[in-house]
Protein backbone atom coordinates (compact mmCIF):
# COMPACT_ATOMS: atom_id res chain seq x y z
CA UNK A 1 0.00 0.00 0.00
CA UNK A 2 1.40 3.55 -1.09
CA UNK A 3 1.28 6.64 1.58
CA UNK A 4 -0.28 10.24 0.85
CA UNK A 5 2.42 11.91 -0.44
CA UNK A 6 5.43 9.48 0.32
CA UNK A 7 6.89 7.55 -2.58
CA UNK A 8 7.83 4.32 -2.30
CA UNK A 9 9.77 2.47 -5.20
CA UNK A 10 7.40 -0.30 -6.69
CA UNK A 11 9.62 -1.28 -9.66
CA UNK A 12 13.34 -1.84 -9.54
CA UNK A 13 13.85 -1.16 -13.14
CA UNK A 14 17.26 1.07 -12.61
CA UNK A 15 15.99 2.58 -15.88
CA UNK A 16 18.85 5.05 -17.50
CA UNK A 17 16.19 7.59 -18.26
CA UNK A 18 12.76 6.50 -17.15
CA UNK A 19 9.84 8.31 -19.27
CA UNK A 20 6.13 8.71 -20.40
CA UNK A 21 4.34 6.94 -17.58
CA UNK A 22 0.71 6.49 -18.98
CA UNK A 23 -1.95 4.28 -16.86
CA UNK A 24 -4.41 2.03 -19.26
CA UNK A 25 -7.48 1.62 -17.35
CA UNK A 26 -9.11 -1.37 -19.39
CA UNK A 27 -5.35 -3.20 -18.66
CA UNK A 28 -4.89 -1.79 -15.27
CA UNK A 29 -1.02 -1.64 -16.02
CA UNK A 30 1.37 1.45 -16.23
CA UNK A 31 3.52 1.48 -19.27
CA UNK A 32 6.87 3.75 -19.49
CA UNK A 33 9.72 4.34 -21.14
CA UNK A 34 13.42 3.77 -20.61
CA UNK A 35 14.35 6.54 -23.60
CA UNK A 36 18.45 5.99 -23.52
CA UNK A 37 18.11 2.42 -22.57
CA UNK A 38 15.90 1.93 -25.45
CA UNK A 39 13.01 0.04 -23.92
CA UNK A 40 9.65 -0.35 -23.20
CA UNK A 41 7.85 -1.83 -19.78
CA UNK A 42 5.00 -2.56 -18.93
CA UNK A 43 4.29 -2.71 -15.49
CA UNK A 44 1.29 -4.61 -13.77
CA UNK A 45 0.75 -3.07 -10.22
CA UNK A 46 -1.02 -6.38 -8.43
CA UNK A 47 1.55 -9.01 -9.98
CA UNK A 48 4.17 -6.75 -9.60
CA UNK A 49 5.38 -8.12 -13.13
CA UNK A 50 7.24 -6.37 -15.34
CA UNK A 51 7.55 -6.43 -19.21
CA UNK A 52 9.60 -5.38 -21.33
CA UNK A 53 10.72 -4.88 -25.07
CA UNK A 54 13.66 -3.61 -26.93
CA UNK A 55 12.91 -0.32 -28.82
CA UNK A 56 14.98 -0.09 -32.16
CA UNK A 57 15.94 3.24 -31.28
CA UNK A 58 15.60 5.97 -28.54
CA UNK A 59 11.88 5.90 -27.54
CA UNK A 60 10.50 8.72 -26.03
CA UNK A 61 6.89 7.68 -25.11
CA UNK A 62 4.12 5.27 -25.48
CA UNK A 63 0.50 6.55 -25.99
CA UNK A 64 -2.62 4.47 -26.81
CA UNK A 65 -4.61 4.66 -30.15
CA UNK A 66 -8.46 4.03 -30.43
CA UNK A 67 -9.51 0.46 -31.15
CA UNK A 68 -6.09 -1.13 -30.04
CA UNK A 69 -2.61 -0.72 -30.01
CA UNK A 70 -0.23 1.69 -29.24
CA UNK A 71 1.55 4.36 -30.43
CA UNK A 72 4.82 5.23 -29.35
CA UNK A 73 8.03 8.45 -30.14
CA UNK A 74 11.27 7.04 -31.57
CA UNK A 75 13.90 9.07 -32.69
CA UNK A 76 12.76 9.84 -36.07
CA UNK A 77 9.29 9.19 -36.35
CA UNK A 78 5.81 8.15 -35.29
CA UNK A 79 5.45 4.26 -34.48
CA UNK A 80 2.88 1.69 -33.84
CA UNK A 81 3.82 -0.81 -31.24
CA UNK A 82 1.80 -4.30 -31.20
CA UNK A 83 2.62 -5.91 -27.99
CA UNK A 84 1.92 -9.62 -29.33
CA UNK A 85 4.60 -9.37 -31.82
CA UNK A 86 6.67 -7.03 -30.57
CA UNK A 87 7.02 -5.50 -33.63
CA UNK A 88 7.28 -1.21 -34.46
CA UNK A 89 5.59 -0.05 -37.43
CA UNK A 90 6.67 3.00 -38.73
CA UNK A 91 3.60 5.70 -39.24
CA UNK A 92 5.10 8.83 -39.82
CA UNK A 93 8.89 10.23 -40.19
CA UNK A 94 9.72 13.24 -38.10
CA UNK A 95 11.80 15.32 -38.53
CA UNK A 96 13.97 13.63 -41.00
CA UNK A 97 16.50 16.84 -41.89
CA UNK A 98 17.19 17.33 -38.22
CA UNK A 99 19.04 13.82 -37.30
CA UNK A 100 20.78 14.86 -33.81
CA UNK A 101 17.12 15.53 -32.55
CA UNK A 102 14.85 12.97 -31.16
CA UNK A 103 11.53 12.55 -29.52
CA UNK A 104 11.06 13.17 -26.38
CA UNK A 105 7.46 13.42 -24.56
CA UNK A 106 3.52 13.44 -25.46
CA UNK A 107 -0.18 13.95 -24.97
CA UNK A 108 -3.34 13.34 -26.36
CA UNK A 109 -6.19 16.16 -26.07
CA UNK A 110 -9.93 15.57 -25.81
CA UNK A 111 -10.60 14.83 -29.80
CA UNK A 112 -8.41 12.31 -29.67
CA UNK A 113 -5.37 14.53 -31.41
CA UNK A 114 -1.25 13.66 -30.48
CA UNK A 115 0.66 16.61 -29.38
CA UNK A 116 4.24 15.55 -29.10
CA UNK A 117 7.86 17.32 -28.88
CA UNK A 118 11.26 16.98 -30.25
CA UNK A 119 14.56 18.38 -28.78
CA UNK A 120 18.43 18.37 -29.53
CA UNK A 121 19.89 15.06 -27.77
CA UNK A 122 23.13 16.78 -27.53
CA UNK A 123 20.78 19.10 -25.42
CA UNK A 124 23.11 22.04 -27.09
CA UNK A 125 20.94 23.55 -30.09
CA UNK A 126 17.79 25.29 -29.75
CA UNK A 127 15.92 22.75 -32.21
CA UNK A 128 13.20 21.27 -30.43
CA UNK A 129 9.41 22.03 -31.18
CA UNK A 130 6.02 20.41 -30.76
CA UNK A 131 3.66 19.14 -33.63
CA UNK A 132 -0.16 18.00 -33.48
CA UNK A 133 -0.53 14.88 -35.38
CA UNK A 134 -4.16 14.84 -36.29
CA UNK A 135 -6.06 12.94 -39.00
CA UNK A 136 -2.71 11.52 -39.98
CA UNK A 137 -1.71 14.86 -40.51
CA UNK A 138 1.81 16.79 -38.90
CA UNK A 139 1.96 20.02 -38.12
CA UNK A 140 4.16 22.49 -36.35
CA UNK A 141 2.47 24.24 -33.20
CA UNK A 142 4.18 27.64 -34.12
CA UNK A 143 5.23 27.70 -30.17
CA UNK A 144 9.15 28.99 -30.21
CA UNK A 145 11.60 26.25 -30.97
CA UNK A 146 13.91 25.30 -27.35
CA UNK A 147 16.37 22.94 -26.89
CA UNK A 148 14.01 20.44 -24.94
CA UNK A 149 10.87 20.66 -24.76
CA UNK A 150 8.81 18.73 -22.29
CA UNK A 151 5.00 18.28 -22.24
CA UNK A 152 2.96 18.97 -23.49
CA UNK A 153 -0.07 18.76 -20.78
CA UNK A 154 -3.32 19.67 -21.51
CA UNK A 155 -6.06 21.53 -19.11
CA UNK A 156 -9.40 19.07 -18.32
CA UNK A 157 -11.90 21.86 -20.63
CA UNK A 158 -8.90 21.83 -23.52
CA UNK A 159 -8.34 25.45 -23.87
CA UNK A 160 -5.16 25.40 -22.30
CA UNK A 161 -1.93 23.89 -23.57
CA UNK A 162 0.86 23.98 -21.04
CA UNK A 163 4.39 23.08 -22.37
CA UNK A 164 7.66 22.99 -21.15
CA UNK A 165 11.04 24.64 -21.47
CA UNK A 166 13.07 22.62 -19.48
CA UNK A 167 17.10 23.81 -19.89
CA UNK A 168 15.43 27.33 -19.50
CA UNK A 169 13.89 25.70 -16.33
CA UNK A 170 10.15 27.41 -17.23
CA UNK A 171 6.73 26.34 -17.84
CA UNK A 172 4.39 28.37 -20.11
CA UNK A 173 0.62 28.05 -20.85
CA UNK A 174 -1.27 28.59 -24.15
CA UNK A 175 -4.47 29.27 -25.29
CA UNK A 176 -5.97 26.78 -27.42
CA UNK A 177 -7.90 28.86 -30.14
CA UNK A 178 -10.90 28.19 -32.32
CA UNK A 179 -9.05 26.48 -34.96
CA UNK A 180 -7.30 24.37 -32.31
CA UNK A 181 -4.19 26.16 -32.49
CA UNK A 182 -1.99 27.58 -29.16
CA UNK A 183 -1.95 31.11 -29.07
CA UNK A 184 -1.42 34.15 -26.22
CA UNK A 185 1.85 32.34 -24.58
CA UNK A 186 2.98 33.32 -20.88
CA UNK A 187 5.30 32.08 -18.37
CA UNK A 188 3.09 29.87 -15.90
CA UNK A 189 5.85 28.77 -13.58
CA UNK A 190 9.94 28.79 -13.06
CA UNK A 191 11.97 26.84 -11.27
CA UNK A 192 14.12 28.99 -9.12
CA UNK A 193 18.12 27.77 -9.35
CA UNK A 194 18.98 25.27 -7.62
CA UNK A 195 15.48 23.69 -7.80
CA UNK A 196 15.98 21.51 -10.58
CA UNK A 197 14.83 21.39 -14.10
CA UNK A 198 11.17 20.92 -15.04
CA UNK A 199 10.39 17.94 -16.54
CA UNK A 200 7.01 16.18 -18.07
CA UNK A 201 4.30 18.15 -17.37
CA UNK A 202 0.49 16.30 -16.68
CA UNK A 203 -2.94 17.85 -15.77
CA UNK A 204 -4.79 16.12 -12.93
CA UNK A 205 -9.09 16.57 -12.77
CA UNK A 206 -8.95 19.11 -11.07
CA UNK A 207 -6.83 21.79 -13.54
CA UNK A 208 -3.06 21.31 -11.08
CA UNK A 209 -0.28 20.89 -13.30
CA UNK A 210 2.14 18.73 -12.24
CA UNK A 211 6.05 18.32 -12.95
CA UNK A 212 9.21 15.96 -12.86
CA UNK A 213 11.78 17.76 -11.55
CA UNK A 214 15.74 16.36 -12.87
CA UNK A 215 18.00 17.10 -10.37
CA UNK A 216 15.17 19.13 -8.10
CA UNK A 217 14.92 15.74 -5.72
CA UNK A 218 10.62 15.80 -6.69
CA UNK A 219 7.78 16.57 -7.72
CA UNK A 220 5.95 19.72 -7.48
CA UNK A 221 2.36 20.80 -8.45
CA UNK A 222 1.17 24.29 -9.39
CA UNK A 223 -3.21 25.76 -9.41
CA UNK A 224 -4.12 26.70 -12.81
CA UNK A 225 -3.55 30.34 -12.00
CA UNK A 226 0.46 28.81 -11.68
CA UNK A 227 0.42 29.09 -7.71
CA UNK A 228 2.50 27.27 -6.05
CA UNK A 229 0.56 23.99 -3.98
CA UNK A 230 3.18 21.53 -3.15
CA UNK A 231 6.11 19.58 -3.21
CA UNK A 232 6.54 16.02 -3.29
CA UNK A 233 9.90 14.99 -1.70
CA UNK A 234 11.63 12.01 -3.43
CA UNK A 235 14.43 9.90 -2.04
CA UNK A 236 16.40 10.11 -5.83
CA UNK A 237 17.77 13.16 -7.61
CA UNK A 238 16.06 12.69 -10.75
CA UNK A 239 12.38 12.82 -11.36
CA UNK A 240 10.74 12.71 -14.47
CA UNK A 241 7.08 12.50 -15.26
CA UNK A 242 4.16 11.51 -13.15
CA UNK A 243 1.25 9.63 -14.37
CA UNK A 244 -1.92 8.94 -12.14
CA UNK A 245 -3.32 5.66 -12.15
CA UNK A 246 -5.33 2.60 -10.43
CA UNK A 247 -9.42 2.37 -10.05
CA UNK A 248 -9.57 5.26 -8.68
CA UNK A 249 -6.46 7.49 -10.51
CA UNK A 250 -5.23 8.52 -7.16
CA UNK A 251 -2.26 6.56 -7.18
CA UNK A 252 0.73 8.52 -8.72
CA UNK A 253 3.05 6.72 -10.54
CA UNK A 254 6.74 8.43 -11.13
CA UNK A 255 9.73 7.34 -13.58
CA UNK A 256 12.95 8.12 -12.55
CA UNK A 257 16.68 8.27 -13.79
CA UNK A 258 20.20 7.58 -13.51
CA UNK A 259 21.36 9.60 -16.24
CA UNK A 260 24.10 12.32 -15.18
CA UNK A 261 24.76 10.58 -11.84
CA UNK A 262 28.12 9.90 -10.55
CA UNK A 263 28.94 6.94 -8.49
CA UNK A 264 28.93 7.71 -5.68
CA UNK A 265 26.03 9.40 -6.02
CA UNK A 266 24.62 6.18 -7.11
CA UNK A 267 25.95 4.36 -4.64
CA UNK A 268 23.64 6.94 -2.30
CA UNK A 269 20.47 6.66 -4.29
CA UNK A 270 20.21 2.87 -4.52
CA UNK A 271 16.50 3.57 -6.17
CA UNK A 272 17.51 6.42 -8.80
CA UNK A 273 16.03 4.68 -12.19
CA UNK A 274 13.37 2.86 -10.67
CA UNK A 275 9.42 3.36 -10.94
CA UNK A 276 7.87 5.27 -8.08
CA UNK A 277 4.07 5.64 -6.57
CA UNK A 278 2.14 7.65 -4.12
CA UNK A 279 -1.19 8.39 -2.87
CA UNK A 280 -2.86 11.36 -3.49
CA UNK A 281 -5.99 13.27 -2.51
CA UNK A 282 -6.99 14.38 -5.90
CA UNK A 283 -7.72 12.21 -9.12
CA UNK A 284 -6.08 12.81 -12.44
CA UNK A 285 -7.46 12.17 -15.77
CA UNK A 286 -8.46 9.80 -17.77
CA UNK A 287 -5.83 9.26 -20.91
CA UNK A 288 -7.45 9.77 -24.59
CA UNK A 289 -6.50 7.31 -26.87
CA UNK A 290 -5.02 9.05 -30.35
CA UNK A 291 -8.07 9.36 -32.86
CA UNK A 292 -7.66 6.86 -35.96
CA UNK A 293 -6.63 8.30 -38.94
CA UNK A 294 -7.39 7.92 -42.73
CA UNK A 295 -4.95 5.13 -43.34
CA UNK A 296 -5.38 3.50 -39.97
CA UNK A 297 -8.22 1.30 -40.66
Amino acid sequence: MTDLWTPASVCPVGATLGEGPVWLPEEKRLWFVDIKGRKLHCFDPVSHRLNSWDAPAQIGWVLPVEGGKLMTGLQGGLYLFDPDSGFFTLVRKVEGDLPGNRLNDATTDKDGALWFGSMDDAEEADSGRIYRFRDGLIADSGLAPVCITNGPAISPDGRTLYHTDTLGQTIHASDVGADGWPTNTRLFARIEAGGGYPDGPIVDAEGNVWTGLFAGWGARCYAPDGTFVRTVRFPVANVTKLAFGSDDLMTVYATTATKGLSADERRMQPDAGNLFAFRADVAGQTVIPISAWPDRT
